[in-house]
């Protein structure tokens, strides 16, 4: 069977209220497009009927997918699920809250036609409540100082990829939350587009002030992943170094006193800390020298996702 054009990947936990409508907004809208579609629907380890109505329309329409995960492992694994099934040329991701507008896939469509590899939404009017709308704001504005990836909405579900680049992502735990991040420090072109965003109708939000704690830890780990994936040696060597000549400074100074006073003038704490300081600056260049190894041994670099073009 021929691969469809669009590939629509929705995770869903407890939407029961929300399936159908988006569903006939949706194909409503895709149908207006004139592509070839498919919709994979992804229930997220749903406590009510979601997956029921996901089945249901997954039996009446053959371009729907439904997949029900065993539990809920979160929108990272969902999304994972998604790109690995997605057949389609593009991949459009959005939320099953009916707040992204399907009305706005053509958009994300001719923005990629432009060049783009990525397009993700961002949400200028914000229908939340202050509790997600503040959090968000902060991260977001930390994000864009400390990784340069000018962006205003990281965490807006609604984007459009290429499928190469959907399919490239090694997604765990929250990092969906910084995709754009991934994938403009593999040298992609991103891009922003605003998108309405709608009150949601039904259910509650399943975020507040806790994503900004979240938040910040995942901001961390994106900044070690992109910046030292490939060489952890030289973040770990770096520290290290640092570590063990601040020690070994105070080590001189103390000799010197030794040396030139036959006493160290009661320094002893300050011994005591040019010594752990040159441990610890072993410890970290050892560390970094056995992820080196690790990376060397495990890794084998696909050099076909550094090309752009290929001419024969």
């Amino acid at each position: 069977m021929k691969n469809p054009e669009i590939s629509v990947i929705i995770p869903a936990k407890d939407e029961e209220k929300s399936i159908v409508k988006l569903y006939t907004e949706l194909v409503n809208e895709l149908k207006k497009i004139n592509k070839s579609y498919e919709i994979i629907l992804i229930d997220d380890g749903s406590n009510d009927k979601t997956f029921e109505i996901i089945s249901d329309i997954a039996g009446k329409d053959k371009a729907v997918q439904g997949i029900k995960l065993r539990g809920n492992f979160g929108k990272s694994v969902a999304l994972s699920v998604g790109f690995e099934k997605a057949r389609g040329e593009i991949i459009i991701t959005m939320d099953a809250d009916l707040q992204d507008n399907p009305k706005e896939i053509g958009r994300f469509l001719q923005k990629l036609e432009e060049g783009y590899d990525l397009v993700s939404g961002w949400k200028q009017k914000r229908r939340d409540p202050a509790t997600k709308v503040l959090p968000s704001r902060i991260i977001n504005f930390m994000t864009r100082i400390l990784t340069g990836v000018k962006i205003h909405d990281m965490n807006c579900g609604f984007k459009a990829y290429k499928t190469s680049v959907a399919k490239s992502l090694n997604l765990y735990g929250e990092l969906y939350r910084f995709i754009p991040i991934f994938v403009a420090k593999q040298n992609y072109k991103i891009a922003e587009i605003p998108v309405n965003h709608r009150p949601r109708k039904y259910g509650k939000s399943k975020y507040g002030w806790s994503r900004f704690i979240k938040g910040g830890l995942d901001l961390v780990t994106v900044l070690f992943l992109t910046a030292y994936n490939a060489r952890p040696g030289h973040f770990f060597g770096s520290l290290g170094a640092i570590s063990f000549s601040s020690g070994f400074i105070i080590g001189l100074y103390i000799s010197y006193l030794r040396f030139t006073t036959g006493t160290i003038q009661n320094r002893h704490p300050l011994l005591y800390l040019g010594m752990l300081l040159m441990i610890i600056g072993v410890q970290l260049i050892s560390t970094g020298l056995v992820s080196e190894l690790i990376i060397f041994s495990k890794s084998k670099v696909d050099t076909q996702k550094f090309v752009e073009a290929e001419i024969n």
